[in-house]
């Protein structure tokens, strides 16, 4: 029970408002409660420091924007952020007169308010509360699989690289004798010379080796002393070597590798150091003795490879764990955590980091540092930063400087070149400032400005201008001072935008901007011309009633003008001319229409498309203008596929749902089965309509009708719940029994009462088992199944009464559908 309270309460508070959010920061504060307390209490409720971000964003942009009017004045609460001591402070004094204010101004006082959220301190206690996984500086180097510290065996062997064991040594002899000599040096290390014997290499340089097989082979080639023979020692085939690796590599073990293999290869085939390793501090060990101290920064740093010391056989590569990291975030080039040797300071860390960036903040950095039983925070100013020494599990945050500007004033509105200026270098006063956005436009409104000015306590003020007393010297010019917005209003900018609509039969109906001086034919051009359906007997102008002076409130809401227009849209001399918000409306003539057709397709001598010649033209009429039937034709048969309308498309929807509320459901689910068709069937008795034209049976045709005269079929079909469902000749005056026999008879499940029978004109009619007239050509005979009966339960005994009462509404429903 409580984990479901306490995951409900989590659910609810991920889903606060930015107003409670900053509701429950208020009343926290009023508490005592510290600043990283309440961020710490909203992120176990739920609220993330993503959602908290965001906010801060937020709050930035509709600073730097400063739109007129969205900050509310607060004279009784002031947000400053003052540097004290060593930590940022955000001040808030209490405000008495809260609730003075109106519900929008208290919510943009409370923003205010809990400015502390929107510091760089919440990115900071981010990392404090949720930090991210370490990524450590250099240690993806040797671990990165984009990269290879494979070494390469294309460079010329270096002169100081030692022979050994199992190495391809080539001497090549030119000159007065020639010859050349491929041998592997023996495990005892030597080559074997033909003439000569053992030659000992091992251990020599390839310079050293090169000296010293001149003096050997001087023995057997003449002419080496008085250089009319040469000879050169390279190396071929470079022997294997086997290097330990050990310490805090992320695979430590023995590695073969070629002899030309140096440290960097060795950590790069170990996967890199693990997570508490150091590349500070790697060791190489020969001959049980340390050669080499290795801090790979240097190379990390500059590119410097003095200390990629090559390796011999049986040599142990020594990773040790780090024994400093620190971190470095915020407004730095390279923000992450790095390693450091005792002795270095905060300006060494931050050279490391490449520097800060152009927007940090660089009077001071925070430092908070894990002390003995608490933590503990400094404040470092560039001189300290120099001398400040850093210990294991420093934390350095960059600040970024303010989204403000020290000198700058802005210009909005209706002036050629409206931005930001610089405030001073010729910029001091308003006229100043209009000069240099370019003058003002002609639509600017020619007697007000508003200078929007900031004051030392955050507060709003508005000046009101007079632009043209400012304009002629009239009035003295206003000195500008830091973030100070002028705003200057056009015609366009005051009241309400003023247009003429204009609707009906032409191409391009809606609003468009008023002018002066518009005729109606004018608007009607605008609006693309007059469609074919347009009647130019009756243009009608509507004009809204306003009186600007009136006290009572007037029962005539609008004054109707009608004109007549003809082919070259002119209403003759008249000289009209439309108002502000006048609407157009060109009507429907009367005397056109659209073509409407009707398809008749199967068995009539000439069918296809006809197309209706009047409202009232029915269906014997259609079929005496295809030709009459053709002599296969089975008029009993015929149906009509009718399309759907919009209005009978509204009027069953609402059937669904009168159904779906009833509970109704499965006959809801068919009517929406039914909707998901653009057509439906109309039954017809097409042989009565043609031999009584413009009875009953002779209804009248629609658009879109499509009539279907099938060829003669004398086949009855029997489906459902009989033994064998089966398709029989028809036989005249048979009744539906003799059919049921020749399907096998009834099912136990059958509902025999029930049968129906559907014909080819698509209507339905209910099975009399004695009616020799039910059954007619082509119909089809449907047994339905017995539904399968469960007992009522209590529940269902006490509803029969409200069922019973529903259904009345169901019946009503299914009658108004089918009118």
């Amino acid at each position: 029970m409580v984990l479901l309270m306490s995951a409900v309460s989590v659910s609810s508070w991920a889903q606060m408002s930015e107003d409670r959010i900053i509701q429950y920061v208020l009343e926290q504060q009023e508490k005592g409660m510290s600043q990283e307390q309440i961020v710490y209490n909203l992120s176990r409720r739920g609220v993330s420091i993503r959602q908290l971000q965001q906010m801060r964003d937020k709050y930035e942009k509709q600073q730097a924007t400063g739109v007129l009017g969205n900050t509310i004045p607060s004279t009784n609460a002031t947000n400053q952020r003052t540097r004290t001591g060593d930590q940022t402070l955000n001040l808030v004094q209490e405000n008495n007169g809260m609730n003075n204010l109106t519900e929008a101004e208290r919510l943009q006082q409370m923003r205010d308010e809990s400015m502390f959220l929107f510091t760089d301190s919440l990115e900071l206690l981010r990392q404090q509360l949720f930090p991210y996984k370490r990524e450590i500086y250099g240690h993806n180097v040797f671990s990165n699989k984009n990269l290879s510290f494979e070494p390469s065996m294309n460079l010329p062997t270096p002169q100081n690289y030692r022979l050994g064991p199992g190495d391809e040594v080539i001497i090549d002899v030119w000159g007065a004798s020639q010859n050349t000599i491929r041998e592997v040096i023996s495990p005892d290390g030597n080559i074997i010379v033909e003439g000569i014997g053992p030659v000992y290499l091992n251990g020599l340089t390839i310079q050293a080796a090169d000296r010293y097989i001149k003096k050997e082979l001087s023995q057997i080639y003449s002419g080496l002393d008085n250089a009319n023979s040469n000879i050169k020692l390279s190396l071929g085939q470079a022997r294997s070597i086997q290097v330990n690796v050990l310490g805090e590599v992320e695979n430590p073990g023995t590695y073969v590798m070629s002899s030309f293999a140096t440290l960097f290869n060795a950590l790069y085939m170990a996967g890199g150091v693990t997570e508490i390793g150091s590349l500070r501090d790697v060791r190489l060990y020969r001959n049980n003795r340390e050669i080499a101290k290795v801090d790979l920064y240097d190379y990390l740093q500059n590119g410097v490879l003095k200390d990629d010391i090559r390796l011999d056989d049986n040599d142990v590569v020594m990773v040790s764990s780090h024994s400093m990291l620190v971190n470095i975030s915020g407004r730095v080039r390279r923000p992450m955590f790095y390693e450091m040797k005792s002795g270095e300071s905060v300006s060494t860390l931050i050279e490391y980091a490449g520097g800060l960036e152009s927007d940090a903040y660089k009077k001071d950095i925070r430092l908070i540092r894990m002390g003995e039983f608490q933590r503990e925070i400094y404040t470092l100013n560039r001189e300290q930063q120099e001398s400040f020494l850093l210990a294991d599990g420093d934390s350095l945050y960059v600040d970024s400087i303010q989204v403000t500007f020290s000198n700058m004033v802005e210009v909005r509105g209706a002036v050629f070149r409206p931005g930001q200026f610089q405030i001073g270098s010729g910029i001091s006063t308003v006229l100043d400032l209009i000069e240099a956005a370019g003058g003002l436009r002609e639509e600017a409104f020619p007697t007000r400005a508003l200078l929007s000015r900031t004051n030392p306590d955050k507060t709003l003020d508005n000046l009101s201008i007079d632009l043209k007393g400012l304009t002629n010297g009239t009035v003295a010019d206003i000195p500008l001072r830091n973030n100070d917005v002028l705003f200057i209003p056009s015609l366009f900018d005051i009241g309400e935008v003023k247009t003429v609509s204009i609707y009906g039969e032409i191409l391009f109906p809606g609003e468009y901007r008023y002018a002066d001086n518009t005729a109606i034919e004018d608007l009607i051009l605008q609006a693309g011309g007059l469609k074919e359906t347009a009647s130019v007997s009756k243009v009608d102008v509507v004009r809204r009633k306003s009186d600007k002076n009136a006290i009572e409130k007037s029962d005539e809401l609008s004054e109707t003008f009608s004109f007549t227009i003809d082919e070259n849209l002119s209403i003759g001399d008249n000289d009209f001319r439309l108002q502000p918000f006048d609407e157009v409306y060109v009507r429907r003539s009367p005397g056109y229409a659209l073509n409407r057709r009707v398809i008749v397709e199967g068995e009539v001598v000439f069918p296809g498309f006809y197309s209706l010649s009047a409202n009232n033209e029915r269906l014997s009429d259609i079929i005496a203008r295809a030709g009459m039937f053709s002599n296969q034709a089975y008029p009993a048969g015929a149906r009509l596929e009718r399309r759907m309308t919009d209005e009978e498309r509204v009027r069953m929807r609402k059937t669904v749902e009168t159904l779906s509320a009833n509970d109704s459901v499965a006959l809801a689910k068919t009517l929406e089965k039914l909707m998901e068709s653009t057509t439906f069937d109309v039954g017809i008795n097409l042989q009565a309509a043609v031999d009584k034209p413009g009875g009953e049976a002779d209804i009248v045709m629609r658009d879109g009708d499509r009539i279907i005269i099938p060829p003669f079929t004398n086949t009855v079909k029997i489906n459902g719940e009989v033994m064998f469902s089966n398709t029989t000749p028809f036989v005249k005056g048979k009744n539906l029994n003799y059919y049921i026999d020749k399907a096998g008879g009834f099912t136990q499940k059958a509902m025999k009462n029930k049968c129906y029978v559907v014909y080819m004109n698509g209507s339905v009619s209910r099975g009399r088992k004695t009616s020799s007239r039910l059954i007619q050509p082509g119909c089809e005979i449907i047994v339905p199944s017995k539904q399968k009966r469960e007992g009522m339960s209590t529940t269902e005994i006490l509803s029969l009464s409200s069922t019973s009462a529903s259904l009345a509404t169901v019946v009503l429903a299914l009658i108004n559908l089918l009118k």
